[in-house]
């Protein structure tokens, strides 16, 4: 699902970056330290908004129209364009379905210690990923 919004981007004072709001997201409030990283980070803060609202059950916000946008003295408004879809796919908190193959003999010990495949498939490959994050 692609979409997109406007949002302000409203200049620093001292004329490095811009913070950024959309108004038809509630809350979200980001910032770049210039327009490219700015726009990126309006991107990424609305894909994150919406996709947690879809995750619960709700449906992503109708988007206003841009000449709808009342915007301060000197901040520009623009669209931004949101890709749930492909935000979904990194960040997602939603669960697929895998099937694996393990010996019988953890099949036994996992029905034995009454313990969840998935639990434990999922607390590995966490601690996979803290692990490189934090030799990063």
């Amino acid at each position: 699902m692609k979409l997109s919004y406007p949002a302000i981007f409203d200049p620093w004072d001292d004329g490095a970056g811009y913070t950024v709001t959309m108004p038809d997201l509630p809350g979200l409030v980001t910032e770049g330290d210039d327009m490219a990283d700015a726009i990126y980070m309006a991107m990424d803060a609305a894909a994150g908004w919406i996709l947690s609202g879809l995750e619960d059950g709700e449906t992503a916000p109708k988007a206003s129209k841009i000449s709808d946008i009342k915007a301060d003295k000197g901040c520009i408004v623009s669209m931004v364009a949101v890709d749930i879809d492909s935000y979904a796919e990194q960040f997602g908190q939603t669960s697929v379905r895998k099937n694996v193959t393990i010996p019988t003999w953890q099949e036994t010990y996992i029905k034995k210690q009454r313990l969840s495949l998935s639990a434990l498939a999922q607390e590995k490959i966490d601690e996979i990923v803290q692990k490189e994050a934090a030799a990063k």
